[in-house]
Order: structure tokens, then C-alpha cells, then sequence
């Protein structure tokens, strides 16, 4: 079982929830995601974990944090990511 690792930058309290874009991070080139939950008692935490999920099309039990848990900038592992998720990533963080 392998994993991949995705550095998000999440944005809690948008107008517009949405995942895409590129954010240039402490954990380098970042995935932008919108979430419209607070910062309160990891709500944005675990809406931002299942919109990654729902833009990656992968189920959001293969999501986890693994750094970030208080902060803007978070690291999550993809267990089993399919072959293509790479592509996937590379075509949310151009915006598309």
C-alpha cells in the first residue's frame, strides 16, 4: 500500500467553495482549497479533506492529515492513489 502526499492551502470562510489553483507554501507548491466552514473544531479542516477528495475522485476515506491540523497549510496523504492521481493534481493546481 503506497501513498501520496498533497499540500493544501486551505481558505475557510469563502464566499465560494472550490478546489484549484497553486499556492506557494512552507511545503512547497500547494493546492488551493476554498471551503465555506469556519476555522472552528477542525470543521475547515474536514471540509477541505472531502472537497480534496471529491476534486481528486477518490473516496475520502483514502484522504488523512498528516501535518497542518491548526493551520492554513496542511499535508495529506493519498492511500492507494490510482495511477492517473498525478495528472488529476497537476490539472487542479493549474486552475483548470
Amino acid at each position: 500500500m503506497s501513498d501520496l502526499r498533497v499540500a493544501i492551502r486551505v481558505r475557510p470562510g469563502a464566499s465560494r467553495p472550490g478546489v484549484g489553483g497553486a499556492y506557494d507554501g512552507p511545503r512547497g507548491r500547494a493546492l488551493i482549497v476554498a471551503v465555506a466552514a469556519r476555522a472552528v473544531d477542525g470543521a475547515a479542516t474536514e471540509a477541505a479533506l472531502t472537497a480534496v477528495a471529491r476534486a481528486l475522485g477518490v473516496p475520502r476515506r483514502s484522504l488523512s492529515l498528516v501535518t497542518g491540523a491548526a493551520s492554513r497549510d496542511k499535508l495529506v496523504a493519498v492511500t492507494d492513489p490510482p495511477a492517473d492521481l498525478p495528472a488529476r493534481l497537476a490539472t487542479l493546481l493549474a486552475g483548470s
